[in-house]
């Protein structure tokens, strides 16, 4: 027991400065800073990585964000050169670039972006009027934001941008704006309403004239075709009664040809005139002339009676006498 009086103290003392010790290892993580002051004088910053301080005599003054950061301010009432009140809020981007500056440079940082903002905003709305604070938006941003980066300098801190957020004009004037834009796009509304009649008209003459026109080019193709066909019917009959004559022509003096070959009698050929005047007798003639060359056939009267019987009685046959 009195060993263990003994050994306590040792083990509280080890303990101790275990917990010391440990309280000096510092590791700075990425986009992080920290300012260390030495006995309450600023000693240096850290960046990232595994660090040590001296127990005690050194510590930690602020552990400070390297990362962009976004600060959004509540409205504040801005006076615009016409005597106008409306509310305006702002969004301001910066980032600390200097952790010593913004350790020890103003007492709130945030605060004092904040009152600085607001005064801005106010002598920049109270130049313009109205209508120029609700259509310059980027032209008061930039102004803002080169004059809150030049005031931030001091304190380590680099405003990149500043946007404003709401323009809130009174009731009235918004009113009036609403009844405006309202207007505004009736008239447009009417106008393209307009122009989509005055379109529509133009399609429909274009249609109608596209139409006539096709249609009379129809037509022509049309008459084209058919006096191309017409012309072409009468091309091919021409052409048909051609190789009809042809033929004919062909066949008769292939005929002739083989009566030449075959050198028949005189008999025989006027048996053919025979038969050729007996078929020239069947037809509506009146009057039939023989030749003498053939009048002495036997059985001419048998068939001329026959010619009598059938036809026309007062058809005549008459003889034709040769020439002396």
């Amino acid at each position: 027991m009195d060993v263990l009086f003994q050994i306590l103290p040792w083990v509280i003392i080890a303990l101790f400065v275990l917990i010391l010790l440990g309280s000096c290892i510092k590791i700075v993580p990425q986009s992080r800073a920290f300012v260390i002051e030495r006995l309450g004088a600023f000693r240096t910053v850290w960046d990232v990585g595994l660090k040590f301080k001296l127990p005690i005599i050194e510590r930690v003054a602020k552990n400070v964000s390297l990362k962009e950061q976004v600060v959004d301010f509540a409205p504040q009432p801005v006076i615009t050169k016409d005597n106008v009140t409306m509310q305006i809020d702002t969004v301001v981007y910066f980032q600390i670039t200097d952790p010593k500056l913004y350790t020890y440079g103003v007492e709130n940082p945030m605060s004092a972006i904040e009152n600085l903002t607001a005064t801005t905003l106010r002598n920049i709305i109270g130049d313009l009027e109205l209508d120029q604070s609700l259509t310059s938006r980027d032209h008061i941003n930039t102004q803002m934001r080169a004059i809150l980066d030049e005031a931030t300098d001091p304190w380590g801190i680099k405003v990149n941008r500043v946007e404003l957020k709401n323009i809130m004009p009174p009731r009235d004037i918004q009113e009036s704006m609403e009844k405006q834009m309202r207007a505004e796009r009736e008239r447009r509304e009417a106008i393209l309403q307009a122009e989509g009649q005055k379109q529509s008209q133009i399609l429909v003459a274009e249609g109608e004239k596209q139409s006539a026109i096709l249609r009379a080019d129809a037509a022509k193709q049309a008459a084209i075709l058919q006096a191309e066909g017409a012309k072409q019917a009468k091309i091919l009959e021409a052409e048909a009664e051609a190789q009809a004559i042809l033929k004919v022509q062909q066949a008769t003096a292939d005929a002739i040809k083989l009566i030449n070959e075959a050198a028949p009698g005189e008999g025989v050929l006027k048996i053919k005139a025979l038969e050729a005047f007996t078929a020239a007798a069947n037809g509506k003639a009146t009057k039939i002339i023989i030749p003498s060359e053939i009048q002495g056939l036997a059985g001419l009267a048998a068939s001329a009676k026959t010619v009598f019987d059938t036809e026309d009685p007062k058809a005549t046959i008459t003889k034709t006498v040769p020439k002396q």
